[in-house]
């Protein structure tokens, strides 16, 4: 099961992402990163994408205050989008523990983005967790 869930988190960034670079169909989208992908829980990616789509400028806004310094547009789009998916998983999810949402995150700015990236995902995550808490 967790590895449907993180092939499903990649899937998600994979749109996200894609979707920065032109108009896209978000569903169709998602449907054709997970044929690539592999097997993977296709209900927790779709409501993954709705929410953070559905949430997107609440979560740029928590993001942007946990990131003192970078834009949005500064930040690696991969970082970007594995930051989304978890703010969105630690403030609105609630179905993982946030160690896991943080890791998972951070695991996948490490593989798909640049060398800091999983430093900084990271440090605005656990930002974000420690602010949530209280």
């Amino acid at each position: 099961m967790a590895r449907k869930r993180h092939l499903s988190r990649v899937a998600v960034m994979q749109v996200l992402f894609e979707r920065h670079l032109r108009p896209i169909d978000e569903r169709s989208s998602l449907v054709m990163n997970s044929e690539d992908l592999g097997e993977l829980d296709s209900g927790f990616a779709e409501s993954l994408l709705r929410g953070v789509l559905d949430h997107e400028e609440k979560l740029k806004t928590v993001v942007q205050e946990h990131a003192p310094g970078w834009s949005m547009e500064r930040m690696d789009p991969i970082a970007r989008c594995a930051l989304m998916i978890g703010a969105y998983e630690l403030l609105f999810a609630k179905d993982a523990p946030p160690a896991v949402v943080m890791n998972e995150a951070i695991e996948i700015a490490k593989e798909y983005g640049t060398a800091e990236s999983g430093k900084f995902v990271n440090g605005v995550l656990n930002a974000l967790a420690k602010t949530n808490q209280k």
